[in-house]
């Protein structure tokens, strides 16, 4: 497991924390969460979502760790997109207070996790 980006994304007071791993087995993500959990204590929620070739097949795996929108849908999605087939994307979010809604807790996600997608593929232009 390699750590190989992490953006910081602030929306209506809340902080969003993305990262992005590279992994050589989907058994690591225990790990990364035991990081995440660690390093930002405060966080409510650690969506993530994993994708890993093993024998030829394609293994995914998205948890929404209890937050509305299915925000592990959205950051699966960004994993496709960008054509990460052995990544973790998670995203640690510290609630500050404004509740986003259902939409507006997907728009974060997901402007976090292109962030961080963004990042390592070296564009700044969002």
């Amino acid at each position: 497991m390699q750590e190989l980006t992490g953006v910081k994304f602030v929306e209506k007071k809340s902080k969003f924390f993305a990262h992005i791993y590279s992994i050589g087995s989907p058994d690591e993500m225990d790990e990364i969460l035991k990081i995440h959990r660690r390093k930002y204590k405060k966080a409510n929620h650690h969506c993530f979502a994993l994708r890993f070739m093993k024998n030829g097949q394609q293994v995914e795996m998205a948890k929404d760790d209890g937050e509305v929108g299915h925000p592990g849908r959205v950051l699966q999605e960004i994993l496709k997109k960008n054509k990460m087939d052995t990544h973790v994307l998670i995203v640690s979010r510290i609630f500050g207070g404004i509740k986003l809604g259902v939409g507006g807790v997907s728009r974060a996600f997901k402007e976090a996790g292109n962030g961080a997608a963004d990042g390592l593929n070296g564009r700044t232009d969002t």
